[in-house]
């Protein structure tokens, strides 16, 4: 009986760890600190300041099934997803690494005993190939020699991409840095499936399909392309998990796997597809797992950047199911046998089901909408055209505004015997991704980073000031000895009570003195295990070994410390108040203010964030203990230790619990105990995106302040309308009832002088062969009352055309009015075009009424003069 692909995952790391590889979770689809990628799309993603000598961790060997994204960026295959055997938004990479540990021999024979060996996954040995990169001698000999692969299934894949290394074979982190030659295993499977093995010309078939890549980083290579031995040579392997079952499964397709059956048989029921090989059946399947882990992992849908991918494929997945015959939001639906079929993988998109469900419905309403008005664009530009073809350009304007793909488009042309310009439409995608790439970023010169080997010792949690030695000073990002007085630099010391920047909380300042030196500490930062001081010697000079003074700003800290434990307790108030589907994504603790973002549907109602204030202030005037532990990861996660959105944790933690009511993982410094905070109190609730609230609040003097700047302000408004505090609203109540009184006076007055002004108007007609024409600029009238006066003109001409003007506030406003009777002859949305124009604006409305608007003040006598002479030619 084949393995389960949840067995296959769990096999995988199960062999590397009896090979003494640590198992590490995967980590989130939004790269942690590395602006260089969109999504997380590689199993050594997580490992990337490892490899580049940024970060040391405990064990040199490490084995991961990593969630993948490849939909947006440089990796976009979203079109294909669906209709090919096995491309993916969303895929798991089974990984194993060696940070400077083994190298290509183990790795090799690591995977073939994986691969083949009899207790694994007991390949026949006969229908693996393999690749090497064409000069990598070592490599080939290995599986030739030891491993005994026959040497026509050993390819040599040389430059096949144009230059020195640009190789399939060949694989590099950037333009610089790590890179070294990969070998590829390949599975055949079988002559009754069309294709060729690696570097035939046939090798775009599905015959031969690679299932595993190992990369040997062996060289660091320079801006100027030299290619320097690494001191410490390491390996970073991905075998598709999808790809893997297929082979093991017996299936050519992925889509053919248990995983994938399960959740096109779940689509086929909640959109009541009948046909099972549906290529659309297909496409909904994959898309749910890529939405569900994005937004578990704390992407929301958006117009930017990773937000408006995703809304892409929700979009493109909601498409399909209609195409399905769908009449009702379904996708959502599809969350629950996610979470079953994908097992221990998907236990954080367990704990957040109930919101990640919320936001798919609610953002597949949001597109039933949405598709209700393109549809409505669409058919506005299809009334206007001319000739039997839609431009290319406004049917990429529906793709990208309103997630119109070309065959939608297409289908409702074919509908009414139109074509649409497909090559205009190509033209305009490829200038948008041309745009995308220039705009990504995703370019580094790796050989520019600080690069830091040494840690330093953190021990700000007990002082704030101690004596430390330098171990690192760096100038624009270079090693030096030495820094002068009014140099900008980062000073690395052996140890430091200066915390650095992370978890929201921002660095310490403070200064560095010596006998002979002054440092200005600006921001501290972390470079891998060491902590830098960043910002500039004031006065004498510093070098390696200096000893000095290291002493942070301490009324600074001291405030910061109150506002990130006041962000515990409003963490843990929220849930209590609004439900456990609160999930912090994002949080920002300085000396002057926290921001807090989390997960939840709806905006905040004041008894809600009153609430929530009550409950925190409660909690503070508790006293309550502020203790740490120091633990296992596992152990504290079992401990009920909330981990927060996008960081990063070592295996062992810091947990931070304030008595009964908080308890999470948390590297920041806090205060002794919650009274020390005082007060807390909330300046503003609002959303930031669908989904995401944002809470800003202050403590402590702040929370204080902020409470005097308000009674001060009630103190001046009850001065300014004349009471005291204690009446102030009533009063306040009667003046807007006067006021109101008023208005509704001052409106009947306007009203009145409108009707005066449209008689006296109506005398000034003049005609225009047989129709009566009234063309008016009025002075001292306000914008708005210009529909009733077009309306009382109407009225008592009964039959004519009305274009009156007026200028306010320096801008021009105009109307157009005709008659009922005329409306087939002079329609007012083409009347007040031209006119709109000469005057620097635009406009338009129905044929009986049309407003437009315009700036340019000195224009509007000449523009006025030409409507007699327009009417007339329509007449």
């Amino acid at each position: 009986m084949s393995k389960s692909t949840a067995e296959i995952r769990q096999a995988f790391l199960d062999f590397f760890n009896s090979k003494g590889h640590q198992v590490v979770s995967s980590s989130s689809l939004v790269p942690n600190n590395d602006p260089t990628l969109l999504f997380t799309n590689a199993g050594m993603n997580q490992f990337k300041d490892v490899f580049l000598g940024l970060d040391k961790r405990s064990y040199t060997r490490a084995t991961t099934s990593q969630r993948c994204v490849r939909a947006g960026g440089k990796h976009n295959d979203l079109e294909n997803v669906g209709y090919t055997a096995r491309h993916h938004t969303f895929f798991e990479m089974l990984g194993n690494f060696s940070f400077g540990d083994y190298f290509k021999h183990d790795a090799i024979n690591f995977a073939w005993e994986l691969l083949t060996g009899a207790e694994w996954f007991n390949l026949p040995k006969e229908k693996l190939w393999v690749t090497v990169y064409e000069t990598d001698d070592e490599a080939y000999s290995i599986w030739a020699d030891e491993i005994g692969v026959p040497r026509e299934r050993i390819i040599r894949i040389g430059d096949n991409k144009g230059g020195a290394f640009a190789s399939d074979n060949f694989w590099q982190m950037g333009d610089t840095g790590p890179c070294g030659p990969c070998t590829e295993i390949f599975f055949d499977h079988g002559d009754h499936i069309w294709g060729g093995p690696p570097g035939s010309p046939e090798e775009d078939g599905d015959r031969y399909i690679e299932i595993w890549n190992i990369v040997f980083m062996q060289f660091n290579r320079q801006q100027d392309g030299t290619m320097l031995p690494l001191p410490k040579p390491s390996v970073d392997t991905g075998m598709g998990l999808e790809r893997i079952a297929a082979v093991l499964q017996h299936v050519h397709s992925n889509y053919e796997i248990d995983l994938f059956r399960t959740l096109i048989a779940a689509a086929a029921k909640v959109t009541q597809a009948t046909d099972p090989d549906s290529k659309s059946l297909r496409v909904i399947a994959d898309h749910i797992r890529s939405c569900a882990f994005l937004i578990s992992d704390g992407v929301v849908p958006s117009n930017e950047g990773r937000g408006y991918v995703l809304r892409r494929i929700i979009r493109r997945a909601v498409r399909h199911g209609h195409m399905l015959g769908a009449t009702e939001t379904f996708f959502y639906k599809l969350v629950k046998p996610l979470i079953s079929v994908m097992g221990s993988a998907a236990d954080e998109l367990a704990r957040q089901q109930a919101m990640v469900e919320q936001l798919l419905k609610t953002e597949e309403e949001q597109f039933a909408r949405t598709l209700e008005r393109g549809l409505a664009l669409l058919d506005d530009e299809l009334s206007q055209l001319s000739g039997d073809t839609l431009n290319g350009e406004t049917a990429f304007r529906l793709y990208d505004t309103y997630g119109f793909p070309l065959d939608l488009t297409a289908d409702v042309c074919r509908e009414r015997n139109l074509k649409v310009d497909e090559q205009g439409f190509e033209q305009a995608m490829e200038e948008q991704r041309r745009r995308a790439r220039e705009s990504s970023g995703f370019s580094v010169d790796y050989s520019n980073i600080i690069r830091v080997d040494d840690a330093t010792e953190f021990s700000g949690y007990e002082r704030l000031a101690q004596s430390s030695k330098v171990i690192g000073l760096f100038l624009d990002g270079q090693p030096v000895n030495e820094v002068h007085a009014g140099q900008d630099a980062v000073v690395i010391l052996d140890s430091t009570p200066f915390y650095a920047e992370s978890g929201g909380q921002v660095g310490d300042l403070g200064s560095l003195k010596s006998g002979k030196a002054l440092f200005d500490v600006q921001d501290t930062q972390k470079y891998g295990q060491a902590i830098g001081h960043v910002g500039r010697l004031v006065e004498g000079e510093l070098r390696i070994n200096d000893a000095l003074d290291a002493i942070v700003d301490a009324e600074r800290r001291g405030r910061i410390r109150l506002n990130h434990s006041a962000t515990h307790l409003l963490h843990a108030a929220l849930r209590q108040i609004l439900g456990d589907h609160v999930a912090q994504k994002g949080s920002l603790v300085n000396d002057k203010y926290l921001r807090f973002d989390f997960s939840h549907f709806e905006a905040m109602k004041p008894e809600q964030l009153r609430a929530v204030e009550d409950l925190v202030n409660q909690q503070i005037r508790r006293n309550l203990p502020v203790e740490t532990q120091v633990m296992d990861l596992d152990e504290a996660k079992s401990k009920g230790a909330m981990a927060l959105f996008g960081e990063k944790y070592d295996d062992k933690v810091r947990v931070l619990s304030m008595g009964d009511f908080s308890t999470e993982l948390c590297g920041g410094t806090h205060t002794d105990a919650t009274g020390n905070i005082g007060l807390f109190r909330i300046t503003s609730e609002s959303g930031i995106a669908a989904g995401i609230r944002r809470i800003e609040a202050v403590t402590g003097e702040n929370a204080i302040a902020i409470m005097h700047q308000q009674s001060d302000m009630l103190n001046e408004v009850a001065s300014l309308v004349k009471s005291d505090s204690t009446s102030l609203i009533e009063k306040v109540k009667g003046l807007l009832d006067h006021a109101k009184s008023v208005e509704k006076e001052l409106q009947q007055l306007k009203d009145q002088q409108a009707a005066q002004e449209s008689s006296s108007l109506v005398n000034k007609a003049i005609d225009v062969k047989g129709v009566k024409l009234l063309v008016s600029h009025l002075n001292n009238v306000e914008p708005k009352m210009l529909r009733t006066m077009v309306d009382d003109i109407k009225n008592q001409l009964g039959s004519g055309i009305i274009v009156l003007a007026t200028v306010h506030d320096d801008k021009v406003s105009l109307i157009a009015g005709v008659t009922k009777d005329l409306v087939d002859r002079v329609k007012a949305g083409e009347l007040i075009g031209p006119v709109a124009q000469m005057v620097g604006g635009k406009g338009g409305g129905r044929p009986d009424m049309a407003q437009a608007g315009g700036t340019d003040t000195a224009a509007l006598p000449a523009a006025l003069a030409t409507v007699e002479s327009w009417v007339s030619a329509k007449l």
